[in-house]
């Protein structure tokens, strides 16, 4: 599976959930860690958990799984490593602590829209 495609189904399973402020960055140049991050938040622990359960369940059937994951339990800032991708699922608290954004701000950002209507 490409790259590209592991990040479109990413945000697609993201998406499924609810996640939103869903962002693809891609750091390849900045970085040796890994190709591109996607950052999105949920608006609870168990948002945000099942965010990243849909995640992990919906790639498994593609039979990728990530290679670590780290945060599901407490379901603040959940981390799923999938080597050229790595998925940051954050309440928006949380998000707005580390700034992630903020730290690779010279990288290529991409917002992603999706079809969820915003009340």
């Amino acid at each position: 599976m490409t790259t590209a495609k592991l990040v479109e189904l990413i945000i697609g399973l993201a998406d499924d959930k609810k996640a939103e402020n869903i962002l693809s960055l891609n750091i390849s140049k900045k970085s040796s860690l890994t190709d591109y991050f996607v950052i999105c938040e949920g608006t609870s622990d168990r948002q945000v958990q099942a965010i990243a359960d849909n995640i992990v369940e919906g790639l498994k059937k593609k039979k990728v799984s990530p290679l670590r994951s780290e945060g599901i339990a407490t379901g603040e800032w959940v981390i799923l490593d999938y080597g050229e991708v790595i998925v940051h699922v954050f309440q928006p608290a949380m998000r707005q602590t580390y700034q992630l954004e903020e730290l690779w701000k010279t990288t290529r950002k991409k917002k992603v829209e999706t079809d969820q209507e915003v009340n």
